[in-house]
């Protein structure tokens, strides 16, 4: 009898521990990762290429003497702005001076010996009809006439020489510019054609070549010319920006074909003296052309082992892996060449926590586009029309 009223409490003990407990009820909803989230800007870009160069000079000259001789004074102020035709240096003048009286006295020698053998030769024709000389004596006084006639041409020649030494002793400025340091200083020799006395540099116009490569060339500025007025634009080391506007003036006739570049060149004009000729200098230009771009922020780029890409929001806001092909950069932005479009939303800051196929929460978000409100200039120099395009640069 106990028995049984034992196992009849256990029993009723069990039965109420698997009834006693309350019914599972439905899951609770699952929390969802907060994502700051955009829409793509889509904006008008000028793609612009940068290149690297050194400045030249459009003229340069280095000062050598025409005559060997001795300096006898510089006329210049080192530095200093000179025009074509201002005085630069002095050699001694004095043996080119005598030389040019001797010549002078030798001239006038000449002169008497050709008159006195002209009046010979202007009575030989009587005196032959008188038998008084022979024909041969005749034909020996006609042929010193023309004997005395190429010896004064011959001193009038040296003569004319002499007096261009005399005034090459005054060596002046062959073109405007400005006028290096003295290279040798008064009392030193110095041997004609040879040694160089100072350099003048023309630095208000200036060249910059550089080489841009085969593609480039064909897919940016196939149908640029010389004459087309393409904008260049030209940042000297140490500055901020590009403020130096020139235009491209050259392009070489052929492509090198061991470094597959196209030489060109752009010309500066620089009248406030801010460019050097050997300084070294970055330079860009864009095509005419401009290209409607989506661009998106860095942050929001992801990259994997193959590709670069960014995270798409779906309609159901639902994360989507999608590979981008990159252009150039505008600040904190990104041109995306391939692989959105417009109105799509990403997530603005990439892969950071969350992945492909991951539902989320958006929280809307505005894209910081303010490197695209600065005011680009213009691609072509002859351009006075307002631009509204945006400016590719770094």
């Amino acid at each position: 009898m106990s028995r049984l009223l034992i196992t009849t409490t256990l029993l009723a003990l069990g039965l109420a521990g698997c009834s006693g407990g309350e019914p599972q009820g439905p899951g609770q909803a699952q929390h969802l990762q907060p994502v700051d989230v955009a829409e793509v800007v889509s904006a008008d870009v000028v793609d612009w290429s940068h290149f690297t160069s050194r400045l030249e000079a459009r003229q340069e000259v280095d000062i050598r003497p025409r005559v060997s001789g001795v300096v006898d004074s510089v006329e210049f102020r080192e530095g200093s702005w000179v025009k074509k035709g201002d005085l630069l240096v002095k050699l001694d003048p004095r043996p080119f001076a005598a030389e040019v009286k001797r010549l002078e006295a030798q001239q006038k020698a000449a002169q008497v010996a050709l008159d006195k053998a002209g009046m010979e030769a202007g009575r030989i024709d009587s005196l032959v009809k008188s038998n008084a000389v022979s024909e041969e004596e005749a034909d020996a006084r006609r042929f010193l006439q023309l004997q005395r006639k190429a010896e004064l041409a011959s001193v009038d020649a040296a003569l004319t020489a002499a007096r261009l030494n005399l005034e090459f002793t005054s060596i002046t400025a062959p073109i405007d510019g400005q006028v290096s340091s003295v290279f040798i200083d008064p009392g030193n020799t110095v041997s004609a054609n040879s040694s160089v006395l100072t350099r003048v540099v023309n630095g208000r116009q200036l060249f910059a070549y550089f080489d841009i490569d085969e593609r480039t060339w064909n897919q940016k500025f196939a149908d640029v010319s010389a004459e087309t007025g393409l904008a260049v634009y030209l940042q000297l080391a140490g500055e901020d920006g590009y403020p130096h506007k020139g235009s491209l003036d050259f392009i070489d006739n052929a492509i090198n074909p061991d470094t597959g570049t196209l030489r060109v060149r752009a010309l500066f004009e620089d009248n406030a003296a801010a460019l050097r000729p050997g300084a070294f200098a970055r330079v860009r230009l864009a095509p005419e052309k401009v290209s409607h771009s989506i661009l998106v922020p860095e942050t929001a780029l992801g990259t994997d082992l193959q590709n670069r890409f960014v995270l798409t929001v779906d309609d159901n806001n639902t994360l989507q892996y999608q590979v981008v092909t990159l252009g150039t950069r505008i600040g904190a932005l990104r041109v995306i060449n391939s692989g959105l479009k417009e109105g799509q939303r990403i997530a603005v800051n990439g892969p950071a926590r969350v992945g492909p196929g991951m539902p989320v929460e958006p929280r809307p978000v505005e894209i910081d586009t303010q490197a695209l409100e600065q005011s680009p200039p213009l691609t072509r120099v002859d351009d006075s029309s307002s631009s509204s395009l945006l400016s590719a640069a770094d």
